[in-house]
C-alpha cells in the first residue's frame, strides 16, 4: 500500500499553492491567443506553462487562503481553477475570433472569400488569414507574455481561488465581451464593406447605362484589385485599432 501521508506533507507549503495556480494558467493557456495557439506543441504549451506560473505564484502565493492539501481540497481546486481559467483564456480568445470575423467580413464583401480561400486548423480567407497572423505577430512583439503574466495575477482579484464562478457574473461578462468581439469586428472590416458598397452602386449604374457591356467581366478585377490595395494601405490602421483594443481589455479586464 502506498503511504499518502509522505505525498500529502510534500505538497504543502508552495508546491500545494503552485499546483493550484497551475491548475488556472494551464487552463487558461489552452485558449489564450499566441501562447496556446494548436500550431504549438503541447510539450512547449507546457513549458510555457509551468513557466508562466513560476512568475505567477510569488505574485499571488502570499494572498491565496487555501485549505490544507488532500484529496477533497484538490478535486475543489480541479473544478475551481480549471473553469476560472479556461473563462480567462476564452475571453482573451475572442480578440482572435474579432479580428478572424474582421477579415472574412472583408472578404466576403470584396467576393474574395472563395477565390482566396485556404485550408488549415482554422480555415480562413486569404484577408483573415493575413490580418490574423499579423495581429499575433504584433501582440508577442509588443510583449504579450508579460501582460499575460500581469492578467493572471490580476484575475484573482476578480475570480477568487477554489471558487465557482459566478454563473450571473459569467453571462453577463461573456455577453458583454462577445457584443464587443463582434462590434471591433465589424468597425475593422466597415472600409472593405463601404468599398463593396460603391462598387456594387457604380456596377448597377454602368450596367443600366450600357447592358451591352460585360459588366461582370470587368468589374471582377477591379474588386479583386481594390481590395488588395485597401489592405495594403488600411492593414497598420486596423491592426493598431485592435491592439489598442486589446491592450485596454488586458488593463481593466471586465470593466
Amino acid at each position: 500500500m502506498i503511504a499518502v501521508q509522505p505525498l500529502l506533507d510534500l505538497l504543502g507549503g508552495t508546491l500545494w499553492t503552485a499546483l493550484v495556480v497551475f491548475l488556472r494558467v494551464g487552463a487558461a493557456l489552452a485558449a489564450l491567443p499566441g501562447l496556446g495557439e494548436q500550431v504549438i506543441s503541447v510539450r512547449v504549451r507546457l513549458i510555457l506553462a509551468l513557466m508562466l506560473t513560476a512568475v505567477v505564484v510569488p505574485a499571488v502565493g502570499p494572498g491565496l487562503d487555501l485549505p490544507p492539501p488532500g484529496l477533497g481540497s484538490f478535486l475543489r481546486a480541479l473544478a475551481t481553477e480549471t473553469l476560472s481559467g479556461l473563462f480567462l483564456g476564452i475571453m482573451l480568445r475572442l480578440f482572435i475570433l474579432a479580428i478572424q470575423t474582421a477579415g472574412a467580413i472583408a472578404a466576403q464583401s470584396t467576393s474574395l472569400s472563395q477565390l482566396m480561400g485556404q485550408s488549415g486548423l482554422d480555415p480562413l480567407p486569404a484577408i483573415g488569414h493575413i490580418l490574423t497572423t499579423a495581429a499575433l505577430a504584433l501582440m508577442m512583439a509588443t510583449g504579450f507574455h508579460v501582460k499575460a503574466a500581469a492578467f493572471l495575477v490580476l484575475s484573482y482579484d476578480l475570480l477568487p481561488v477554489m471558487q465557482f464562478p459566478n454563473p450571473a457574473d459569467v453571462a453577463e461578462a461573456g455577453r458583454h465581451r462577445v457584443g464587443q468581439s463582434l462590434a471591433l469586428a465589424f468597425s475593422l472590416a466597415a472600409p472593405f464593406v463601404l468599398m463593396s458598397v460603391i462598387y456594387n452602386l457604380t456596377l448597377g449604374v454602368i450596367n443600366k447605362a450600357m447592358p451591352q457591356l460585360m459588366v461582370a467581366f470587368v468589374g471582377a478585377p477591379v474588386i479583386t484589385f481594390g481590395a488588395i490595395a485597401l489592405l495594403l494601405v488600411s492593414a497598420p490602421l486596423l491592426l493598431s485599432v485592435w491592439l489598442q483594443a486589446f491592450e485596454a481589455f488586458l488593463a481593466a479586464p471586465f470593466r
